[in-house]
């Protein structure tokens, strides 16, 4: 008799951590020199693990998204 394939539950994120506008901006710096170390260090062939840089790349643009989104409910407090 066959398994009966079982998956993962949806993994749950945890409550979104309030952050300032200038505190993801310090995070999107930080994640920036560090996809470009990662870009550096796969051209010299010293990267054990490329999908660092797609995941990096995701996370900056999550930021983006983040920093925007604050930036628009700021204004339209005002």
């Amino acid at each position: 008799m066959a398994d009966k394939k079982t998956t993962k539950p949806a993994a749950t994120k945890k409550a979104a951590e309030v952050k300032t506008i200038d505190q993801m901006r310090e995070e999107l710096v930080a994640k920036t020199n560090d996809l470009l170390q990662a870009k550096r260090g796969n051209a010299a062939g010293e990267l054990a693990n490329p999908r660092v840089i797609t995941v990096t790349r995701k996370e900056i643009a999550r930021l983006h998204t983040a920093i925007r989104a604050a930036q628009i409910e700021l204004k339209e407090k005002k």
